[in-house]
């Protein structure tokens, strides 16, 4: 018998084959670390999260928790007296009464996060940071319609930032203090941009760039132990009920 004749292309399409699985062994060998790594990062910033967190009887307080409380009170010091000089300064009856209604909103939402950050040993600051004092210097230098431009634009913009850090505390919060308080918060934030924009005197055209720029929020104060001295009491005759401690959940009912 006659040798068969070789099929022509099988060496080509073994060769090709073989191509194929060596480059897939080296897409394996390369990618392998990187999921490994992004697996333990995961892990190590879950860690990190979870070690930053400390227990309370009203549930997990984090970092952002606690960094929340502390720019709720330095809102405060710098908005109410800000509220107080559009009472004296402004030049119309919409300016005035968003300044009243600074004054009123931040004086109960202070006496609220005094009385969270007691519970929860967070220590608090006793003045504005160094942006906030320079905002109210500019207002205190401004007068008549000057005064009333530069009021609800620097206000609305403080307003605006603060609100999208409010949302997102209260959705992902574990401590039903910070959540309480961020319910007030929220309402408190919502009114003063609405009495801000009533004035008449916010560019929104200015707002809507500035917010998309780079943001200057306030500066993260530093992580502080739950068991810390909190500075500030709440006032005898500003006291806010807080909700109850976090309990476990009563036990299901048994089936008859």
């Amino acid at each position: 018998m006659r040798p068969r004749p070789p099929i022509k292309g099988r060496g080509i399409f073994s060769g090709t084959g073989l191509v194929i699985a060596a480059l897939a062994a080296t897409a394996v060998a390369l990618l392998y670390p990187l999921w490994s790594y992004a697996d333990r990062q995961g892990a190590a910033d879950a860690n990190v999260l979870s070690a930053q967190s400390v227990t309370t009887p009203y549930g997990p307080l984090s970092a952002q928790d606690r960094d929340f409380i502390t720019k709720v009170r330095l809102a405060g010091l710098w908005e109410l007296p800000a509220g107080e000089l559009a009472e004296q300064k402004g030049t119309t009856a919409a300016v005035r009464t968003a300044g009243q209604h600074l004054v009123d909103g931040h004086t109960s939402l202070d006496a609220h996060v005094r009385t969270v950050a007691t519970q929860l040993g967070v220590p608090l600051p006793n003045g504005p940071n160094e942006q906030q004092a320079q905002w109210l210097t500019t207002l205190r230098a401004a007068k008549g319609q000057d005064f009333d431009r530069r009021f609800a634009g620097i206000l609305r913009l403080a307003h605006g930032r603060v609100f999208a850090l409010v949302a997102q505390v209260r959705a992902g919060t574990q401590n039903s203090l910070v959540r309480d308080l961020a319910d007030d918060a929220n309402a408190t934030v919502l009114d003063h941009i609405k009495v801000l924009e009533a004035t008449g005197y916010v560019d929104f055209a200015s707002l809507a760039r500035d917010l998309a720029a780079s943001p200057t929020p306030v500066p993260t104060p530093p992580a502080a132990a739950p068991s810390a001295a909190v500075p500030v009491e709440p006032s005898p005759d500003a006291s806010y009920s807080l909700p109850p401690a976090a309990a476990s959940p009563p036990p299901a009912a048994s089936s008859p």
